[in-house]
């Protein structure tokens, strides 16, 4: 894992190899956590944001997006967002379709979960669709050279897909990840569940309050470099 960060909390990137080395997976934080103006806090209207990444055809494609921000009021939480992406030409800015939306505390964490056994359809905002039931048209990475984009949407995923529990903000923790059997088709499947993990669990980190500091680890190169 890289971490390189100034006045902002940027360019942190998670690479997850399979036993022989080869990296299967990866999460790079495409967008800055910063505090919103006059705050010490990343909002919800402008969140930080993960790309979480497959190899395919000799680079990295993305195949879903993580966005996360610190809530306002009682809860006090981390407020994420997850989406899968397309593959279409510049999958950055193509509309995905919206898996996992609520808040972990940002004290003692929780279980980050993706869950369609009972989903209320609803139509998303940014032209994102919420999956309406555990048939809504998302799609699954496939162990095929193309993931299961060429199919996009009309593969699934059904019911419960998977859980990842983290540790609050300031704890150095080591996600617990269980994906569902049907989804997973090879390494490259797990894989990018476990590096969406990884993203979660850094995301609190990422969101804490500017006005704190950050765990010694996260900011190592930060101190070598002042």
């Amino acid at each position: 894992m890289n971490v390189i960060s100034f006045k902002e909390r940027k360019g942190w990137s998670i690479t997850v190899h399979d036993l022989s080395g080869s990296p299967v997976a990866a999460a790079s934080m495409v967008t800055p956590f910063v505090a919103s103006p006059g705050s010490d806090r990343v909002s919800c209207s402008n969140p930080g944001s993960w790309l979480i990444l497959r190899p395919g055809d000799g680079t990295w494609k993305p195949w879903g997006r993580l966005e996360a921000w610190r809530e306002r009021g009682g809860s006090d939480g981390l407020g994420y967002r997850f989406e899968l992406i397309p593959d279409t030409n510049g999958g950055m800015s193509a509309a995905g379709i919206v898996l996992a939306e609520s808040t972990l505390s940002s004290n003692k964490g929780g279980k980050f979960v993706i869950d369609l056994s009972s989903r209320v359809g609803s139509g998303g905002s940014n032209g994102r669709a919420t999956p309406g039931s555990a048939t809504s048209p998302v799609c699954s990475p496939r162990s095929s050279g193309d993931h299961g984009y060429g199919l996009w949407p009309y593969c699934m995923y059904r019911g419960f897909v998977m859980s990842a529990s983290v540790e609050g903000e300031g704890r150095c923790s080591k996600p617990t990840v269980e994906v569902s059997v049907p989804h997973v088709n090879c390494t490259e499947d797990a894989a990018a569940f476990v590096a969406l993990a990884a993203a979660v669990d850094l995301s609190v980190d990422a969101c804490r309050l500017f006005s704190q500091r950050l765990r010694k680890e996260l900011c190592q190169q930060m101190e070598l470099l002042g």
